[in-house]
């Protein structure tokens, strides 16, 4: 992480945090990896790091927020209650609306799948 003093006006000098999205992944991951990078009250960041997880046999996220889903490397697959399966790579998003059922099917085993999940409440 660096720091830097950054002039800010009217204000004077402020202290900036500058942090790299990939720092601190291990090359061995034995579970998926979730790290909160922000929050706030209405809305919390997540860096998620796979390697060939996926989500356990029957299970579903079925969350009470909005997530907004970027896949910043790698590749995986989600699946969604109905049979749909979407294909990610680098580059790609989704918005999946609160309560849509879904999972994790597929992660590149390979090498490391880095995540950026932004979650809200409708509405904040």
């Amino acid at each position: 992480m660096k720091k830097s003093r950054v002039d800010c006006g009217r204000g004077g000098a402020k202290l900036i945090s500058v942090h790299n999205l990939f720092d601190g992944i291990f090359p061995e991951l034995p579970g998926e990896a979730v790290e909160e990078i922000l929050r706030a009250e209405t809305f919390r960041i997540e860096r998620i790091v796979s390697r060939g997880q996926s989500s356990p046999e029957g299970f579903w996220y079925d969350q009470q927020t909005e997530e907004w889903v970027l896949l910043v490397s790698g590749s995986a697959t989600l699946g969604f209650e109905g049979g749909r399966r979407i294909d990610l790579k680098p580059g790609d998003h989704l918005l999946i609306p609160r309560h849509v059922r879904h999972r994790v099917e597929w992660t590149d085993p390979g090498q490391e799948t880095v995540w950026l999940a932004v979650h809200w409440i409708r509405g904040s």
